[in-house]
């Protein structure tokens, strides 16, 4: 069985459709977010998702700190966020490996039979 980590991606091969309206709510320089659009290829697009994640009462937090105050408190939410990413990657694989071995255990059972 080939993990997912084993896979390689290439971000730049992207299906030809026709890209259509996603989040009218992160408007990046280029316009609304778009289904064409990615977070990893362009970085208009990260900072509008990544804009779009803070709330009124964390922009009133955030209003009263210097910048290194304010870039010391995103590189946390950063860091939480990549947790909380690799935590979840990581419960969708155990689960993935328990359905796997239970399909592996009825197939076996099966041919017993």
């Amino acid at each position: 069985m080939v993990s997912s980590s084993q896979n390689n991606f290439d971000l730049n091969v992207v299906p030809n459709l026709q890209p259509e309206l996603r989040y009218s709510s992160f408007l990046s320089q280029k316009g609304p977010l778009m289904t064409n659009g990615s977070v990893m290829l362009d970085d208009d697009i990260a900072a509008s998702v990544a804009k779009g994640i803070i709330t009124p009462l964390d922009e009133k937090l955030l209003a009263n700190r210097t910048n290194d105050e304010v870039i010391n408190e995103s590189m946390a939410l950063s860091i939480q966020c990549a947790s909380s990413v690799s935590n979840m990657a990581r419960r969708l694989q155990v689960r993935g490996n328990e359905v796997q071995r239970a399909k592996d255990s009825s197939f076996d059972f099966a041919t017993k039979e």
